[in-house]
């Protein structure tokens, strides 16, 4: 039994491989490139030389050479066939070689010449045996002809392919892989991330955010565990949207969540459905939903949703763009219209979501805001050591130090301080980065690269420290000022001078620390106006500044008292569709005159503090032309300790870090301890 089923086996096997196998059009092309080849290399034809009549007549037929003439009508041309005999004449003009086929020689025939009377008189002044034949007839080109007619619609044909090839390449193939050139300009250009080519980036390699991480998760988990929810009677949120500042990491969340849940994860950006093309973002709206119905449960990230989610116009007669706002119309019915749409779970992310659409951030369709705030000091901490991994650092370096020098830097800021910190030490041929090229890195960030060739006139230069040293005499005298890290006088980017301070981390601030911080700005006006009595263009920045701040003060804080506690403050910004200012000529009048007295005060108080202390802030403006750069510690050698919170010393920080990383801390200590000398050296 097993025998017959052997040779069966066998027989199988045989008749498979004498099977023939499939037809490939490659091959066609194979034998017609072969034939091409072989023609080319047998063909020893060549083309006809050109000759004159005189030549034919006086030694081609003389010799008996000539076997025909053919005359050409139409063409005005006489082609001359060679005996094969007599071939060997004339190989040397065909390179050595005797041209197998005829016509050898051709002369052009004139509008003057007569050629049937010309042949025929040579031909017989010939003896019999060398007469030639003559043959007249007309030619006609069908192939250039036919070529004539075809070749304008070939252009435009090859035209029409080549443009929209490019569209069809420019457009993404028309959305999941497919290609179906202009057909495909209404189809998705999301990007699918699944199992197969799932992102690497999971919520381990993203530091902070821990509130913005529990509510993503949540949406992750379930997925993962539907039931878990479900069986309590609880509904998955259709949409959650994340909102922050630039550079906070509401895309980097994005991923991560791409890189832990084991659903498809559709990322688009929100310009992806602006096109030229009417109609083409409803379309691709459409057609993003229907795909991820497909892949139901799925999420959906939409990056940068304000490109499309802006508020509708509400006065039809200033509209700008329909095609935009029937994008959004579909996006809503999308997310939450009369079909269902079970499964699919929306993120977007964006830096402006007070001008999105009311109905777009409605519950139902983004039940959740998700805030990806500024990090706070912990979380500085846990973005700098995810920065620092790759980095070569000195031995018992302290991320902390870092941290506290970054007040108000968000991750990507913090990104790119360790990448210039690093392109810093490289060029300094440093084998690892310490602290002071850190230091180094936030200073160019935040002012700019140092341009010590700029020519500065030497009065020039003692404005500008005078300018800066009052400045730091202010912000030093006065407790609610913010702490100074350091002064110099060495221009950065358009800045002549710049002062660092190192803000305090806080949620409210008072009336008191506002002035402070005013006077502190006008500290610079001040010094110029007691030392040289007159004011120059230098406080342009620091005036904009208080300007704006006084402004906020009266108009949005409610710390005026004419004013009273009035906000005219619009969170929104529906402001920009009235006409007109929310609040009368009259109140105006109030608002700037009460701005004027905030910013005389505190002029006036800048003025009183640098008086009162001419010798110490006369000292440090010297100390300052003489070193072009101070430290804090500098300024608490000639004023006393600081009233208000002691500030940093860097210098020491950076010189005894390895030795005494605790430096810091106990000269904090050592303030708390005392804090009746502060008042007393004050």
């Amino acid at each position: 039994m097993e025998q017959p089923k052997k040779n069966n086996k066998n027989q199988k096997n045989q008749f498979q491989k004498v099977w023939p196998p499939k037809f490939n059009i490659i091959w066609i092309y194979i034998v017609l490139l072969g034939a091409i080849a072989y023609m080319w290399s047998s063909y020893d034809g060549g083309e006809p030389l050109k000759t004159e009549w005189f030549n034919v007549k006086e030694e081609m037929a003389a010799s008996g050479d000539v076997e025909k003439i053919i005359y050409v009508s139409n063409q005005n041309r006489a082609e001359v066939y060679i005996k094969k005999d007599s071939l060997s004449k004339y190989a040397e003009m065909f390179g050595g070689k005797e041209p197998k086929f005829g016509p050898q020689f051709y002369f052009i025939v004139s509008s003057n010449f007569n050629p049937e009377e010309q042949f025929q008189s040579v031909r017989e002044q010939l003896p019999e045996e060398n007469r030639f034949d003559l043959e007249t007839e007309e030619r006609t080109n069908y192939f250039g002809k036919a070529l004539e007619w075809l070749l304008f619609p070939l252009i435009i044909v090859a035209l029409w392919i080549f443009m929209f090839r490019r569209m069809n390449k420019n457009m993404g193939g028309g959305g999941q892989g497919g290609s179906g050139g202009i057909f495909s300009v209404g189809k998705s250009q999301a990007k699918l991330f699944d199992k197969e080519n799932n992102t690497k980036v999971t919520f381990k390699d993203v530091a902070g955010l821990e509130e913005a991480k529990v509510e993503v998760m949540e949406i992750v988990d379930f997925l993962k565990n539907p039931k878990k929810y479900t069986a309590l009677g609880g509904k998955i949120p259709k949409g959650a949207l994340l909102v922050g500042p630039p550079g906070t990491g509401k895309t980097l969340l994005a991923k991560a969540v791409a890189g832990e849940a084991n659903v498809p994860f559709f990322s688009i950006s929100g310009s992806d459905f602006v096109e030229m093309f009417v109609g083409v973002g409803a379309s691709r709206v459409r057609d993003l939903f229907r795909q991820a119905k497909e892949k139901a449960p799925c999420i959906v990230f939409i990056d940068e949703i304000d490109a499309v989610g802006r508020a509708r116009s509400k006065n039809a007669g200033f509209s700008s763009n329909d095609e935009r706002e029937n994008t959004l119309n579909q996006l809503l019915t999308e997310m939450d219209g009369f079909g269902s749409n079970s499964g699919v779970i929306i993120l977007a992310a964006t830096n402006r979501a007070d001008i999105l659409d009311k109905a777009l951030m409605r519950a139902g369709r983004f039940d959740r805001q998700i805030h990806v705030d500024l990090p706070e000091l912990k979380e500085r901490v846990d973005i700098f050591k995810v920065h620092l991994r790759p980095l070569k650092l000195v031995e018992g370096f302290d991320i902390e130090f870092l941290a506290k020098q970054t007040p108000g830097f968000s991750g990507a800021d913090i990104a790119n301080v360790c990448n210039e910190a690093a392109l810093i030490a490289a060029r300094k041929n440093k084998e690892a980065i310490d602290k002071q090229d850190f230091l180094d890195a936030v200073d160019r960030i935040i002012g700019g690269l140092e341009k010590r060739s700029k020519i500065i006139s030497p009065q020039e230069k003692r404005t500008i420290a005078f300018h800066e040293a009052g400045h730091a005499t202010v912000s030093w005298i006065l407790p609610h000022a913010n702490p100074l890290l350091k002064v110099t006088i060495i221009p950065r980017g358009r800045a002549l001078g710049a002062a660092w301070y190192l803000p305090e981390e806080r949620q409210i601030t008072t009336t008191e620390q506002l002035m402070d911080e005013m006077a502190a700005t006008l500290g610079g006006r001040a010094a110029e106006e007691i030392i040289n009595n007159k004011i120059s263009t230098g406080a342009l920045s620091d005036l904009e500044k208080i300007t704006k701040q006084a402004y906020a003060m009266v108009s949005y804080l409610g710390m005026s008292k004419e004013i009273g506690n009035v906000s005219f403050y619009d969170s929104t910004e529906s402001g920009g569709f009235n006409i007109g200012k929310p609040y009368s000529e009259k109140t105006a009048e109030l608002i700037d005159a009460e701005v004027k007295k905030f910013v005389d005060e505190a002029y006036v108080l800048a003025k009183k503090v640098l008086n009162e202390n001419l010798d110490g802030f006369t000292q440090l403006a010297e100390k300052l032309l003489e070193k072009e750069v101070i430290f804090a510690e500098d300024l608490e050698k000639i004023f006393g300790k600081r009233a208000g919170s002691q500030p940093p010393t860097i210098t020491e920080q950076i010189e005894k870090a390895i030795e005494n990383p605790e430096g810091k801390q106990e000269t904090n200590e050592e303030k708390e301890q005392n804090p009746e000398e502060k008042t007393e050296n004050e």
